[in-house]
This record gives C-alpha cells, sequence and structure tokens, in this order.
C-alpha cells in the first residue's frame, strides 16, 4: 500500500488492487450497485462485478470496502496549482489537493514553459498528487500578449505551435476576444475563461465559448438578466489594465507582480461606478431573462463553471468562517499574510452599504447558477484555487459542493458536475468519469451514500490515484506533512 509517508513506488512497479465487496455508485443515474468487487492493475480499472478471486501476486493489495461507496475521483476544472512557485508550494498543493479526493485538475494558466515540459515529459511532478488533465499556454491579458486584434492573433498561434490544450482568455477587449476566437476556431482549439466587460454575451456563446468561468465574472452574465441592461452592462474600455502598449523588457515581471496581487481578490480594485452597477444588477433581476439566457447556453452547448466558493471569497471577504477555516494550517505564512492585508484592504475600502451590496449579489449569483442547472446547462465544479484568498487546494472544493447545495442543486448532480461531466466536457469518457473497466484508477472511497446527501461528498475515506491506494490515514498524513513543511 502507498502511504504518503513511503515515496510512490515507480510506474513500472505498481501492484494489484482489490476493492472487495463495495458500493459501486453509477454516476450517470447515481444508482447503486452493493457487494461489487473493482480489481485494479497496471493504474487501470479491469474488472467491476460481484466475486472476483483476488490476485495471486503476494503483494497485491486487497481492501475491504464494506459499508463504503465508490466513485470516480473528484475533478477541480478550475484550478491554478502548476502556478505555484517555488515547486515545493506547487508540490504542497498537489498532495493537498489528492489528501480531499481530488484526483485531478483543468490547469487554467500555463506558458510555454510547461507546455515544452509536459511535452518533453520534464514536469516532474509527485505521484501522490493530484494530476493535470488539460493546460493551456499563458492567459491572453490586454495588452502584454493581446493588445489589438492582430497580436491576440499571433499568441493563439503561437499557443497552438506549442501544444496548448485549449485558449484562455481574461482582462480583453470585445474587439481582441473576437479575434482570438475565430483564430483558436480555425486550428480546432476551444476558448474559455472571462467574459470581457461589455461583450455580447450571445454572440459569444454562439460562436463557440466553451466555457465561461465565475459566472462572468463581476456582472457579466447579469446585464442579460436585468430589466437595465444598459445600466448594468459595463463599458467596454473598461475591461482592460492601464499598461504600457509596448513591451518592455521587464514587463513580464511587473505584470506577474499585478496578477497576483490582484488575483488574491480582484473585488478590492472594483471603483464606485461598478459597485453602482453590481447594485442596479441586484435590483432589476429578472428570472424570467435568466432562463432565456439559460435556454441560450443549453442550444450554443456553452458550459459554465461557476466557482462559487471564489465568488464568495470575494464579495464576502470578511465572513469570520474564512480567516477562521480549519484547513488554513496548511498553508505557509507569506500566504496568510497575503490573504490577510487583501481582507484588511476590502475591509478599509469598501463601507457596510456597499457589502450589503456584495452579499445580495452573491445571492443573486446563487439563484443564476440554480436557474442554470433548472435548464439543463452543462456545469462544472472548480475552485480557483490555487493563488486566490481563503481558498485552500482541496478543501475549496469541498466548500465549492456546500455553495452548490446552497443554491439548490442536487447531491447528485454536484457528483456529476465533478466526475463525469468533466470527462464529457474534455472528451474523455473512454478513460475517467465513471467506474468501469478501462478506465483510469482515479477513485474516491466514501464512507456515506454521496448520491442522498450534498454533505456526504465530504465524507472521503481512500482514495486511488492511478492504481495506488491511500487509506484514510494515509491522506491525514498527506495534510499533516503539508502544514509541517511550512
Amino acid at each position: 500500500m502507498t502511504t504518503s509517508a513511503r515515496p510512490p513506488a515507480p510506474e513500472s512497479a505498481r501492484d494489484p488492487l482489490l476493492l472487495r465487496s463495495a458500493t459501486v455508485v453509477n454516476t450517470r443515474d447515481g444508482s447503486l450497485t452493493s457487494d461489487t468487487d473493482v480489481l485494479v492493475r497496471d493504474g487501470r480499472i479491469t474488472e467491476v462485478r460481484p466475486g472476483i478471486d483476488a490476485p495471486q501476486r503476494s503483494s497485491a493489495t486487497v481492501v475491504d470496502a464494506r459499508g463504503m461507496y465508490v466513485v470516480p475521483g473528484y475533478n477541480d476544472m478550475h484550478a491554478h496549482p502548476l502556478d505555484q512557485l517555488p515547486a515545493r508550494s506547487r508540490d504542497r498543493d498537489l498532495r493537498l489537493l489528492l489528501a480531499y479526493g481530488v484526483t485531478g485538475f483543468r490547469q487554467m494558466s500555463g506558458s510555454l514553459d510547461l507546455l515544452r515540459q509536459r511535452a518533453g515529459g520534464t514536469l516532474d511532478l509527485p505521484l501522490d498528487g493530484a494530476r493535470p488533465l488539460t493546460m493551456p499556454g499563458a492567459v491572453m491579458l490586454t495588452p502584454l500578449n493581446a493588445g489589438t486584434p492582430e497580436q491576440a492573433v499571433a499568441t493563439v498561434r503561437e499557443q497552438h505551435a506549442a501544444g496548448a490544450d485549449f485558449i484562455k482568455v481574461a482582462m480583453a477587449t470585445p474587439p481582441v476576444f473576437f479575434a482570438a476566437q475565430a483564430e483558436a476556431r480555425r486550428l480546432g482549439l476551444t476558448i474559455v475563461g472571462h467574459l470581457p466587460e461589455g461583450i455580447d454575451v450571445a454572440e459569444a456563446s454562439r460562436l463557440g465559448m466553451k466555457s465561461i468561468e465565475h459566472l462572468g465574472p463581476g456582472v457579466g452574465l447579469f446585464a442579460c438578466c436585468s430589466t437595465d441592461q444598459d445600466g448594468v452592462r459595463p463599458d467596454p474600455a473598461a475591461g482592460a489594465p492601464k499598461l504600457p502598449v509596448t513591451k518592455l523588457p521587464f514587463m513580464d515581471r511587473l505584470v506577474d507582480r499585478m496578477v497576483k496581487r490582484m488575483v488574491v481578490n480582484p473585488i478590492t480594485m472594483a471603483k464606485p461606478a461598478s459597485v453602482e452597477r453590481m447594485r442596479r444588477a441586484v435590483d432589476t433581476y429578472d428570472a424570467a431573462l435568466a432562463r432565456l439566457l439559460a435556454t441560450r447556453f443549453v442550444d450554443d452547448n456553452t458550459w459554465q463553471v461557476p466557482t462559487l466558493i471564489r465568488v464568495k471569497t470575494q464579495e464576502l471577504a470578511d465572513a469570520p468562517d474564512f480567516a477562521g477555516a480549519p484547513e488554513l494550517r496548511h498553508m505557509d505564512a507569506p500566504t496568510l499574510k497575503r490573504w490577510r492585508q487583501a481582507t484588511a484592504r476590502f475591509e478599509k475600502k469598501f463601507p457596510p452599504a456597499t457589502r450589503a451590496t456584495f452579499r445580495e449579489l452573491y445571492e443573486r449569483q446563487l439563484q443564476l447558477t440554480n436557474a442554470f442547472d433548472d435548464a439543463g446547462v452543462p456545469m462544472l465544479t472548480g475552485s480557483d484555487t490555487s493563488g486566490a484568498g481563503w481558498v485552500v487546494p482541496g478543501a475549496s472544493l469541498h466548500r465549492e459542493f456546500d455553495e452548490l447545495g446552497r443554491a439548490g442543486l442536487s447531491a447528485l448532480r454536484i457528483l456529476q458536475m465533478t466526475t463525469l461531466r468533466a470527462a464529457e466536457f474534455l472528451g474523455t469518457t473512454d478513460t475517467m468519469g465513471t467506474v468501469e473497466p478501462g478506465r483510469v484508477a482515479d477513485l474516491v472511497l466514501l464512507d456515506a451514500n454521496p448520491v442522498e446527501r450534498v454533505e456526504n461528498l465530504h465524507r472521503v475515506a481512500g482514495v486511488v490515484r492511478d492504481g495506488r491506494y491511500y487509506a484514510q490515514d494515509d491522506l491525514s498524513s498527506l495534510k499533516d506533512e503539508t502544514g509541517a513543511d511550512q
């Protein structure tokens, strides 16, 4: 058995694993098959049925899984652990993800160097950590690499040549966005990310935006759900950061510092006009218009990744349950200092009336998520770890489960969003998303029925990552060791 205290065995030495007498959860419909064995060889599920004979090799691991529910590994479909430097911080985040049952993640920012390392097999990530499922190049930021439509097209081509799986856009103007989207489509790449300020959301969806992150972010979607759309829709010119148009030798470092500080809590940069638009969005929200927007997304197959916990930690940054969360023990002192400083700026800048607007906006965002779910909009779970304030790797996805539950989503729907829907989004249902032969052996064992209650998704009793079994004690050791390393 692999434990966090002992280095994982090399790829060539993986032993068979048999989970005995488990209840297997069908993520397609939530049905349960009890007293079922799951056999794993060489990192793949080979059999799922009652009465499997234990492998003859003495080194095989047999786990008594009676009373446990087996589901596919959880996937955080909006995460940034590979951004963390130094490497020990990155590896800490990857191990924390695994310790909370997260076996895979969609890396939402990258670089040409990361793409080269992945292509060359030199990324050198820990085996006892979550694995990256997919990765872009550098996020397209106006004006660093997307100051004009022509520059955006050149960036898309460069990232495509380097092997990027998709294009991620943030802080772009509408003309830049649509130019990047058109070039990505021509090259067979999908485009995902933030909606530029003032963009025609319906047009972006119609032209094939694959996923919208963070419900916009901001009031991006709410203009479509408002009886005062002109009053809510931001000025397109407000979306671009004020930086030199000419790229200077020190620009990368300057922007990196700016983005890292901003990403802790972007709402601290909100100006009075932005707050006023939020107030209008709250007051003029129309459920019928929200349903029309949802229908558009269903028709266009435009996915949503609400990252409600990320939205909440921005808009309710001063909530005491964030600053007092037990999982903060996993994080290093400099990170906690940045988070507390950002919260202090939040408290100093925004008076009680503004913070009340933020709280009411968050309730509207829960309502919008519920409307999307009711209409059948395809959605994924994601938390925006790592770097975001109060968002601790692994634990944050469990907090996302709770927020989705608050929005009215069922336990089965949330389980699907983090397992089966992730596989559908990636086009990998033949290798992940269900507990069936041929799938990669990334699994979570729960000691309560995950279809019955949202809270039961937290009841992680064991994890299988690429065929290696981690019992609850092993997962606790992983958490303890990450905290001790700080």
